[in-house]
């Protein structure tokens, strides 16, 4: 088993470059948002946004959105010259084991299913690995821009595209209440 230490990111420590550029480089452009606005809402929304380090390198980051109903897993990457070494296991399993008991875990990702992606491949990869670790295709599917995300459940709960608007509602109308001065997307 690898030795990770975690460190709990907020608005006061979150403006490590390294970590700013795992964030800025692990998701597509359409799919982040601008990271000095997410700094923000580490203030304004139950976020844990937690990095993992071995040693002083920077391994990997996770964010969950901790909700009412759900916990959901908003961003999670490991460096890029780390993958495939186990490092995204053993950070998926401990937060699957931290949140397990709680409210159902829930994730987007880019759907394997998206007839015309550019990343086919990668994408079937990516659901195969959270297939094989804890969580189930929840046979929800929404499109923005573009791109079609799957929506995955650790729970065997019924989970539909109603249940997915009010995560992403919940979302939106912090969103839209943040002054515009820290708006930049």
């Amino acid at each position: 088993m690898l030795m990770m230490r975690m460190v709990a990111i907020n608005s006061a420590n979150a403006g490590d470059e390294a970590l700013r550029r795992l964030y800025e480089t692990a998701f597509p452009v359409g799919e982040q948002i601008p990271y000095d606005d997410l700094i923000h809402l580490l203030d304004v929304m139950d976020i844990d946004y937690t990095a993992y380090y071995e040693g002083e390198m920077l391994v990997g980051l996770m964010m969950v959105m901790r909700m009412p109903r759900y916990n959901w897993g908003w961003y999670f990457a490991v460096c890029e010259p780390l993958r495939g070494k186990g490092y995204g296991q053993q950070i998926w399993s401990s937060t699957l084991d931290k949140y397990r008991g709680g409210h159902p875990f829930v994730i987007d990702i880019e759907s394997p299913l998206q007839p015309d992606a550019p990343n086919p491949e990668q994408r079937k990869q990516r659901h195969a690995f959270y297939l094989g670790n804890g969580m189930r295709d929840t046979g929800a599917n929404r499109t923005y821009n573009g791109i079609t995300f799957t929506i995955l459940s650790n729970s065997d709960e019924p989970f539909t595209l109603q249940d997915y608007d009010y995560i992403v509602g919940a979302l939106r109308s912090i969103w839209e209440n943040i002054p515009e001065k820290n708006k930049t997307f």
